[in-house]
């Protein structure tokens, strides 16, 4: 490593651009609220006619947030004496890139850029920002190429190790569940997931079985439901490492979390002693069926109803993108309960059994039926298209007890999705830089590895440091969520964060590839798919962007300023 890749007194450098952020961010935030609001209040159309800087706000909002958790993910470190040379160029290059782009554009998405001119920041504001000491000096030589020779170097063995730069988890007993999901993984799933994806079949139902009793379903159920009671930045590791195997691994542990979140918060006590420790079990196998064909991510228009005949209510309608659909025991089911309350008033959240499908009858339930959805990738679940005529539930599985309350029952689990959705999104990430660099170093061409030029050792290099952004982003929600305070905006900014890094890292390792990246025999041409899905559910980036911004100029002070 050259004596020039680290800049000296960085912290201090990074703290100046911090400061130097909060009267530009606090501008854009204004600006935009300005643009949106009729007599101090939001206007709806305001707020469509101003999507793209007001989209842009929520962009920039997360790039400052991320910026100050690495800040404080180095504050960690140091204390525990781990921030060595490889945390300090990660901690560098960060700065120094986001700052560029925060300067110059951030990418929304592929030729979406969002410049501070465009979210109303005054030019005096924007110069003071660029003219900074602390700003021009990480912007001209953080991201240096010496910066990223010498990450390059510094991660040459993580392959064997699994470490790319400290964690920086104040809870040891964290990175032994790390290590035992890691070794699940690397046994268990990743010599097996391109063959279950290229023969796009279900994830066998012995690694679900193994999943089961290594705790993932019950990982956040509290121990008296028969969970391990653990917290959401638990969820956060094991998601993760599962996650960096194969996605739909790492996403069979979403279907549980969403249920048991549901019916934790929003269930009866029967409902609680009756699921709860079937989920935490993997016993029950759920799923979640929200989506119609013709709303998407517009619940106020759904559509399926439930008419109560008796003690039953029968279901109408039709859903899509189901997923684990025809292998699920229990589905929970958004229904319209009430045809007269408009919007999301009418809405109630039912329980509904039904009987685990096969290869061959995958719907054998009574009033019940569907078809797969061919998908480019995440494919260990498969997707399906489900239609309901006369279909029976109980009135006994009405969610709670009370017609009307599916809506902010569904709500009320956001955070936890969205956070377990960055974890996705950082175990892809994580696993296209492990492929790309795995290809990297192996190739040899024009008489060295392709790991020995600049511009691919750069790309692993960045690879590296966004991962770890997003990561300590995801992180930062999940430590939220388990003191209790309220994250919507930062799981929405991980995830919107996480998905992009997650695309970025696929898309960079299988250039890397070359032309064998476009093969299908190679395990990057799984990843790209796969990662594509992330920037889509659980809230498309359009959607999470909406969200953000309208929870932040609904909060004063700031991004993250708590």
């Amino acid at each position: 490593m050259t004596e020039t890749a680290l800049l000296t007194d960085l912290g201090t450098r990074c703290d100046g651009a911090l400061v130097a952020l909060d009267p530009v961010y606090h501008a854009a935030e204004q600006a935009v609220q300005d643009a949106v609001s009729v007599d101090g209040r939001i206007d709806a159309g305001r707020f469509d006619q101003q999507q793209f800087s007001a989209h842009g706000l929520a962009w920039l909002a997360t790039y400052v947030t991320a910026l100050k958790q690495m800040r404080a993910w180095s504050i960690r470190l140091e204390n525990q004496g781990r921030f060595g040379a490889l945390e300090q160029l990660i901690l560098q290059v960060a700065f120094g890139e986001y700052l560029a782009q925060i300067s110059g554009g951030i990418a929304m998405s592929q030729g979406e850029i969002i410049r501070l001119g465009t979210l109303g920041v005054p030019t005096e504001i924007s110069a003071a920002f660029r003219n900074d000491p602390a700003v021009a000096t990480l912007i001209d030589n953080g991201n240096s190429d010496a910066a990223r020779h010498a990450i390059a170097r510094h991660i040459t063995d993580s392959l064997d190790t699994g470490r790319f730069g400290e964690g920086g988890l104040e809870d040891d007993t964290l990175e032994l569940v790390r290590d035992q999901f890691r070794r699940f993984v690397a046994e268990k799933v990743a010599p097996y997931a391109h063959g279950w994806h290229e023969r796009d079949e279900l994830i066998p139902m012995e690694i679900v079985t193994e999943m089961a009793e290594l705790g993932v379903f019950g990982l956040t159920i509290p121990e008296e439901f028969g969970g391990l009671g653990m917290g959401k930045t638990a969820m956060c590791v094991v998601t993760e490492e599962l996650s960096r195997g194969y996605i739909g691994v790492g996403s069979l542990g979403t279907r549980s979390e969403i249920a048991a979140e549901l019916i934790r918060l929003g269930g009866t006590e029967a409902q609680k002693e009756h699921y709860l420790p079937k989920l935490a079990s993997g016993e029950i196998l759920p799923t979640a069926v929200f989506t119609e064909p013709n709303n998407g991510s517009d619940l106020a228009h759904l559509r399926t109803r439930a008419v109560r005949d008796g003690d039953t209510y029968k279901i109408t309608g039709n859903k899509t993108w189901i997923t684990h659909a025809a292998r699920s025991d229990l589905m929970t089911l958004l229904v319209r309960t009430n045809p007269d309350e408009a919007g999301y008033r009418g809405l109630s959240m039912v329980l509904a059994e039904k009987p685990r499908g096969t290869e061959e009858n995958p719907f054998p339930a009574k009033g019940m039926s569907g078809g797969e959805i061919g998908v480019l990738g995440y494919r260990g679940m498969k997707e399906y298209e489900l239609s309901f005529d006369g279909f029976e539930v109980p009135t006994a599985n009405l969610l709670g007890g009370d017609e009307g309350q599916g809506f902010k029952q569904l709500m009320a689990t956001f955070e936890s999705a969205r956070i377990q959705t960055a974890a996705r999104a950082v175990g892809v990430a994580q696993n296209a830089l492990e492929i790309g660099m795995r290809y990297a170093k192996d190739r040899v061409q024009f008489g060295q590895p392709l790991f020995a030029f600049p511009r691919v050792y750069g790309k692993i290099a960045w690879m590296a440091v966004e991962t770890m952004i997003a990561r300590q982003l995801t992180y930062f929600s999940a430590l939220e969520k388990d003191q209790d305070i309220r994250c919507d905006i930062e799981a929405g900014m991980a995830k919107l964060l996480g998905a992009r890094v997650a695309w970025s890292n696929a898309d960079n390792a299988l250039q890397i590839h070359g032309g064998n990246g476009y093969a299908l025999e190679y395990q990057i041409s799984r990843v790209l798919c796969d990662a594509r899905i992330l920037n889509i559910f659980e809230g498309a980036a359009e959607i999470q962007a909406q969200v953000v911004t309208r929870g932040l100029l609904g909060r004063s002070g700031g991004p993250a300023n708590r």
